[in-house]
């Protein structure tokens, strides 16, 4: 049997030039920014023009575009790897971000050409969102154009594969801080909180992750808090700066675990690894240890292979 899994990310630009061009796929969504398409178009043309400077200066610190791609694609070469171990059916892993290639019609277009038995879609946000998991669904969804028993994984929060190897990272990232008092900071990508209020999930299911990876850090002191806000309207806290600056006050170092993130980009290389780096100097936190994401580490990969064969024993539907 072939089976194809559609790993879903947001996807970067990979070049200078493609930052505006990304910033306007973004907020084109209607999933950011809910709006009449005749309002919301022009305002996202408007909004890449006026962060596009900024944004290619972020992206200029991390050698010119996201790594994000490549990432994702070892991601799903892992994947495979890890579910052709023992199994004679034949898995292909499709890489298919939001906002920037390969985007969802070519990736419909590959598959196709596939010609697979089954479909599984495979989001790369553990914790379900609407302005995430919900929206690449959807584009998927419209966007494809033949009839294959197709089944979507909704969210992992606390998956096991994930969970352990969040802790085997956290618990190297506390080593690494050395011996005195520390906090660890459970950060996660911000949304408003209208987004929330409306019914939204993330929120819960971010403070469900750090449950449960704190479950088995015996005892640690740590808090969850919200990175990346961008706007005028009010996101849900505490953010991260306020918690890094709050360590300071409180003389203890930092351990910061981005668990909402599976792979390194602009906002854990950049907005973790640089600016709040410089926050927590600048605040006086004795140390600042930023974990890695988890990537390919293998537990987390063996997490993904698992999902998507309960996935395939489920009652799948016809797209």
């Amino acid at each position: 049997m072939k089976i194809a899994i559609i790993l879903f990310n947001l996807g970067g630009p990979d070049s200078l030039d493609a930052v505006q061009p990304f910033l306007r796929n973004l907020f084109s969504d209607p999933a950011i920014i809910s709006l009449p398409s005749w309002l919301r178009l022009p305002l996202a043309r408007f909004i890449a023009q006026r962060r596009g400077p900024k944004a290619r200066g972020i992206y200029q610190q991390i050698g010119g575009g996201s790594p994000i791609l490549g990432q994702t694609e070892a991601q799903a070469r892992a994947l495979e790897e890890a579910l052709a171990a023992g199994n004679a059916h034949e898995w292909h892993g499709y890489v298919c971000m939001r906002y920037w290639h390969p985007m969802t019609e070519a990736v419909v277009r590959s598959v196709k050409r596939f010609m697979p038995d089954r479909i599984v879609l495979l989001p790369l946000y553990p914790q379900f969102s609407t302005t995430t998991t919900a929206s690449s669904v959807k584009a998927w969804n419209e966007a494809v154009n033949f009839k294959v028993p197709t089944v979507a994984i909704r969210s992992y929060p606390i998956e096991p594969g994930f969970i352990a190897a969040s802790v085997e990272l956290v618990k190297q990232g506390l080593t690494e801080a050395g011996p005195g008092p520390k906090r660890v900071l459970f950060s996660a990508h911000g949304l408003p909180e209208k987004v929330i209020r409306a019914g939204d999930p993330y929120q819960r299911q971010v403070e469900e992750t750090a449950v449960a990876i704190a479950a088995q850090l015996g005892g640690v002191d740590y808090t969850v808090c919200y990175q990346s806000r961008v706007g005028p309207l009010k996101w849900i806290g505490p953010s991260t700066p306020s918690e890094i600056e709050r360590a300071a006050r409180d003389k203890v170092g930092v351990v910061l675990y981005p668990l909402s993130f599976v792979s390194e980009h602009s906002e854990t290389l950049v907005e973790l690894d640089i600016d709040y780096r410089r926050l927590a100097a600048e605040a006086g936190v004795p140390i600042y240890v930023r974990v890695p994401t988890v990537g390919t580490h293998p537990l987390f990969i063996q997490g993904l292979a698992s999902l998507v064969r309960a996935a395939l024993a489920e009652p799948s539907k016809v797209a």
